[in-house]
This record gives structure tokens, C-alpha cells and sequence, in this order.
């Protein structure tokens, strides 16, 4: 059984049995398949809807629309699950999201589509994070590692199901359905957490809701990306429109980021970024998260523009990639709970993966598919390695009360990686077309088209060296739980 202490009476919650936790894991499970499932089952219906919808350039923002709104919620989910309970605020998040599949199924052109997306972010924004927390409140650091392999299979199915089904919806049938098939998950996933999480240990304590905070986060990277979708393509990338949209990008961060020393509880908590092991993992994570949204949505356009794969094949192409993550995430997972130094998986990996990022860099146009799927999934690999080791180690590093704010503020920045890494990509890659005044693409040049991949394919060599290097700057803490001697002594200092 587990038994959590209580950091407001100091003595422990009531112990949960092994059924009950089983319950509450399978729950949480549900709720991670349907947030693992909108990434993946979108990303091979990409180049679908753009052409269906008549607007390629704008399609980079039906993913950033959802990270922005997700990037902004989650912290606010954290401190409100903080006040009101991981539970009530878990079906809020559950209800918003299915209310904004509803909306972007029966999106009539990309503009609707895109604001369906930001209320499905919503939605979205709560879905992991709270998870995440739940299982923190429930289990030690090191039965979490253990309990990976549970969560390790609704990002597997989500990685088998999601390309093919979205291929196959996009090819086959109309591709609303990839938003249509999230309504049984998410009402199962509703019922199936509603009864178990109310023998939930409680960690409430009073905050502050920064919404100001959150209008600034959102309108800075708003302006951030509205540059990066509109430069090169509606307007030159040295017009004064682009270059005002970078300056009120800065703007907007200088007042969020004056904003967070100010007030006595802002959005992102300096004190929770202060812990070192916080701070780098963050870091880490997002990195890794940025790049393989960036290589998942792009990818397809790879296979089905210059390789002229149908929207099916494409998402068979893109499971290497997709499984791969998914293989990286469950070995660390256990690595963590088995060994000490468990820093070393992804200190090994990653240079390999920056190594098969130059290869593609170098013979992306000439390698045949199944190399270019294989090499690809080296590099996911690699990145999926990040993601455990980074949520067990800030899990590891704060009290139980705390939880709730450090991991929304690592899924806010997660989020936040994201949706510039994408954006950075669809710069690149949606710049290689020749566009009309409006912005939209009539024509693509596979030459240039080739090349701009080739530059992809180098920020994920840089970026992938760069999540070595805050891996590196990470304390290797050791796991507290019932099952490590030397963590029986180990207490987590914040603001390390």
C-alpha cells in the first residue's frame, strides 16, 4: 500500500490499497491516450486539411493554437487543482477538451478550426499535467519509474494507433473524424477517473490565480509566432510588420517576465524554478518535446511531398518515429527505478541521435523511406530517454504540495517548446512554397522544398546537443521511496 504525509497536518493521508491504485493508474491512462492521441493522429491528416480547408501556410497554427492554449492553462490547472482537488479539476479538463473536439470536427475553414484548437487546448492543457501530479501524489519517486511500463502503453497505443488512423481517416473516409473518435475516449476516460480519484490523498492550499501572467505569456508568444508564420511568406522578413511583431514579442516577455518579481504568486513560481534539478529538467524536456512535435508534424510532409507517399503509407512511415519515443521513454523509465546513475541512458543516446540528425541533414533527398523512417526513429529514441528521467527528477526534488505548481510549470514550458519548435519549423518548411498575396501556397519547389529539411534536420542536430548539455548540468538526486536505502535519509530542499 501507499501513504502519502499530509504537508498541512504532517501526519499521512489514508494509506490506498494496490487495487486502488490500479484503479486510479488505469484512469490516469485513459486520460494520457486521449492527450497522446490528438498529437499523433493528427500530424499524417496535416497535409490533408490544408488542402481540404484550401489554406496550407495557416496549418502550422492548427498545432501552435492548441500548444498556446494548453501552454497557458496548464499552470493555471496546477494551482487550481492546488485549491480545488487533482479530480474536479481532471473532468474540467476532460469536459473543455471533448468541447473543443466537437468545434474543430465541424470546422468549416482553417480560421474556425484554429480557434476550435485553442479551446481544445483548453482542455488539453490539464490532461497530462494532472495526471502527472496525480501520480505523484499517490506514489513514491521510485515506484513511479516502476509504474512507467502502465503509462509506457497508452503513449504506445497512441504511437501505433494515431498515424495510421489519421492516415487512413484523411485518405479514406473525411479527416474530422480524428476529432470525432476523441469523444468515446474522453467521455470513457471521464467515467473511468470519476470514482477512483475520490479516495485520492488531498494536498489543497490557497493561491492566487496570475491571469495577468497568463494574458502575457500567451500574447508575447502569440506575437512570436505570428512573426515566425507570416515572415518569408505574407510579409519580408525585414518589413516593419514583422520586424513590429518581434519587438512586441519582446515587449510583452520584458512585462511578463517584470511581472513575475513582482507579484506575490506569479504564473511560473520563481521559488519552484530556483531548484536547480527543476530548472534543468525543464529545460531538458522541453528540448526534447520541441523537437519531436516538430519532426511529428513535419514528417509527413517529407514522405507524402517529396517521396510521394498517400496520406496511409505516410502514417506507416512515421511509426518508427512515433515508437520510438514511446521505446526511450519505457527503458529509462526502467533504468530509474533499477539503477542509480540513471543519467546515463540519455547522456549515451544523445549524441547518436545528433549524429543520425547530420546524416539526415546531409542525405535526406537520397535516402530511401525505410532509412529515412529507421534513422528518424534513432533520433526519437533518444528524445523519448528525456521525458521520464525529467519528470521523475523534479517529482523527486519538491514537497508533495508543491507538485501541483513545478510539474504545470515543466508542462508549460514543455508546451511552450513545442509550439516554437513547430513554428519554427513550418518557417522553414512552409517557406520553401511560392505563395499568393494572402499567404496561402499555389506552388511547391522540391529543390528548395529539399533544402529546407536539410535545415531542419540541423536545429534538430543543435537541439538535441543542447538537451545533452543541460542533461550534463542536472543533479542525478537519488530516488526517495520505500525500495531505496539511501533515500530513506533524502529529503527534497527547495530552492536549491
Amino acid at each position: 500500500m501507499s501513504s502519502i504525509a499530509s504537508p498541512v497536518t504532517g501526519r499521512p493521508a489514508p494509506a490506498l490499497s494496490k487495487a486502488e491504485i490500479r484503479r486510479i493508474i488505469f484512469g490516469l491512462m485513459m486520460s494520457m491516450l486521449l492527450a497522446a492521441l490528438d498529437q499523433t493522429i493528427v500530424a499524417t491528416a496535416m497535409p490533408t486539411i490544408g488542402r481540404d480547408l484550401g489554406d496550407v501556410a495557416h496549418l502550422p497554427w492548427v498545432v501552435t493554437a492548441y500548444l498556446l492554449a494548453a501552454t497557458s492553462a496548464t499552470p493555471l490547472y496546477g494551482k487550481l487543482s492546488d485549491i480545488h482537488g487533482r479530480r474536479p479539476m481532471l473532468l474540467v479538463s476532460i469536459s473543455t477538451f471533448l468541447v473543443g473536439s466537437i468545434l474543430c470536427a465541424l470546422a468549416p475553414n482553417m480560421l474556425i478550426l484554429i480557434l476550435a484548437r485553442f479551446v481544445q487546448g483548453v482542455g488539453g492543457g490539464g490532461l497530462l499535467a494532472l495526471s502527472q501530479t496525480i501520480a505523484g501524489d499517490i506514489l513514491s519517486p521510485r515506484e513511479r519509474a516502476s509504474y512507467q511500463a502502465y503509462f509506457a502503453t497508452a503513449f504506445t497505443t497512441a504511437s501505433l494507433a494515431g498515424p495510421i488512423l489519421g492516415g487512413f481517416f484523411a485518405q479514406h473516409l473525411h479527416w474530422s473524424m480524428i476529432f470525432w473518435i476523441n469523444i468515446p475516449l474522453g467521455v470513457a476516460a471521464f467515467f473511468m477517473t470519476n470514482g477512483p480519484l475520490k479516495r485520492l490523498p488531498r494536498h489543497e492550499r490557497p493561491h492566487k490565480l496570475d491571469i495577468v501572467g497568463a494574458v502575457l505569456l500567451v500574447a508575447s508568444t502569440s506575437s512570436l509566432l505570428l512573426a515566425l508564420s507570416w515572415g518569408g511568406s505574407r510579409f519580408p522578413w525585414s518589413s516593419p510588420e514583422i520586424l513590429g511583431t518581434f519587438a512586441a514579442f519582446a515587449a510583452l516577455m520584458a512585462a511578463f517576465f517584470y511581472r513575475l518579481k513582482r507579484v506575490p504568486e506569479p504564473l511560473i513560481p520563481l521559488e519552484v524554478l530556483g531548484n536547480k534539478v527543476v530548472l534543468t529538467a525543464t529545460l531538458a524536456a522541453s528540448l526534447s518535446v520541441g523537437l519531436f512535435l516538430g519532426l511529428a508534424i513535419y514528417a509527413p510532409i517529407l514522405f507524402e511531398t517529396l517521396r510521394g507517399l498517400s496520406a496511409s503509407e505516410s502514417g506507416i512511415a512515421l511509426l518508427p518515429l512515433m515508437l520510438g519515443t514511446v521505446g526511450g521513454s519505457l527503458t529509462a523509465g526502467r533504468v530509474m527505478a533499477k539503477f542509480k546513475h540513471y543519467k546515463r541512458l540519455p547522456l549515451a543516446l544523445l549524441p547518436i541521435a545528433i549524429c543520425a540528425a547530420l546524416v539526415l541533414m546531409t542525405g535526406a533527398g537520397r535516402l530511401p523511406v525505410w532509412a529515412l523512417s529507421l534513422i528518424l526513429s534513432v533520433i526519437s529514441i533518444a528524445l523519448g530517454t528525456l521525458l521520464p528521467i525529467a519528470t521523475l527528477s523534479i517529482q523527486n526534488a519538491v514537497m508533495p504540495y508543491q507538485l501541483g505548481t513545478a510539474l504545470a510549470t515543466a508542462n508549460l514550458c514543455r508546451q511552450l517548446g513545442g509550439a516554437v519548435f513547430v513554428a519554427i519549423f513550418g518557417a522553414i518548411i512552409i517557406g520553401a512554397g511560392t505563395h499568393d498575396v494572402v499567404g496561402h501556397i499555389i506552388a511547391v519547389d522540391h529543390a528548395v522544398l529539399t533544402g529546407s529539411f536539410q535545415i531542419v534536420f540541423g536545429f534538430v542536430a543543435l537541439g538535441s546537443l543542447a538537451a545533452f548539455g543541460t542533461m550534463v548540468a542536472m543533479e542525478e538526486r537519488p530516488l526517495h521511496g520505500p525500495s531505496s536505502k539511501s533515500a530513506e535519509a533524502f529529503t527534497p530542499v527547495v530552492g536549491e
